[in-house]
């Protein structure tokens, strides 16, 4: 009896991660992309509700750059043009990963140990920014839906892009991550809430909702972004590898939001194009990367 239940246990287990490997593997692929926000509620009086019709889109390629049973790392690269690629975002997919950064107040965030019950049968998706610095992690299980495959999770995270550039009235996104994975590409749902936290305090400052599409196209027309990403990608895994490693030592991450009026990508990319136009030697790099990147660190 007991062997059998453990047969059973072991063969469910193999299942979700199977499933979990399946479904992130959909979302890799070239990808027409639209981004569509709008802002709905808003329980303050006088609110000026922000952008509530905001669209913007363009040719993305999401692909592996680490493969095991249990993790999928996958770099996303935007097309700007067939001559400008730019480095987006990256996310990691970790099979019943115990430990989570919890985002709490402006960039700082804080480690925590989760139950095993808490992520048991359960993927977590770990968001980085284009710098490769924390942004936010969520934890939900994929199911299979009439042909379709969806994942949730709920999380605070900092403010987007879209939004830290040109307001500063919240300080935490609280957001619903819903996937739709089909083999013609995904939808991005989101439900959002713009927090204001003070002292421990959370106030509703509006709602969002989001929608983003990644409808499949040609990996022919995402070339070039490939070809941009062999040039570079030693550069990009050394500022992986000091993130990684600063991270492993520390409970707490708590990160300016400028230095010298330049924001840390900046930086990262300037040190990037120095690179590679010999200005700065392989055997200098590494150290001007760790540089770069501690003196955005409190």
């Amino acid at each position: 009896m007991i062997i059998g239940i453990v047969l059973l246990l072991t063969a469910t287990a193999n299942a979700q991660v199977k499933n979990g490997n399946e479904a992130v593997n959909k979302i890799c692929g070239c990808f027409d992309v639209a981004f569509k926000y709008a802002e709905t509620f808003s329980p303050v009086m006088d609110y000026k509700y922000h952008d509530r019709d905001e669209i913007s889109g363009g040719t993305e390629l999401a692909f592996p750059i680490e493969i095991s049973d249990k993790k999928i790392s996958i770099q996303h690269l935007l097309l700007v043009s067939d001559s400008m690629i730019v480095k987006h975002w990256r996310e990691d997919w970790t099979f019943e990963n115990p430990v989570i950064w919890k985002y709490t107040d402006t960039k700082t965030w804080v480690k925590q140990q989760l139950k095993p019950e808490q992520v048991k049968g359960k993927w977590t998706q770990t968001v980085w920014e284009v710098s490769d610095e924390p942004r936010y992690q969520g934890y939900g299980q994929f199911t299979d839906l009439d042909g379709e495959v969806l994942w949730q999770s709920t999380t605070d995270a900092p403010l987007p892009r879209r939004e830290y550039s040109v307001r500063s009235d919240y300080n935490i996104l609280n957001r619903t991550n819903r996937l739709h994975i089909t083999d013609s590409g995904y939808i991005h749902e989101q439900d959002n809430k713009k927090i204001i936290r003070k002292e421990g305090v959370d106030k509703l400052l509006v709602k969002e909702k989001g929608m983003n599409s990644y409808k499949r196209i040609t990996n022919s027309e995402c070339a070039v972004a490939k070809s941009y990403w062999e040039h570079n990608k030693a550069y990009w895994l050394k500022v992986e590898n000091v993130w990684t490693a600063y991270l492993s030592t520390h409970n707490t991450i708590q990160l300016k939001v400028k230095v010298d009026g330049k924001v840390i990508h900046q930086l990262l990319f300037n040190l990037l194009d120095d690179y590679n136009a010999k200005k700065v030697s392989d055997a200098e790099i590494d150290n001007k990367i760790k540089e770069a990147i501690y003196k955005y660190i409190e």
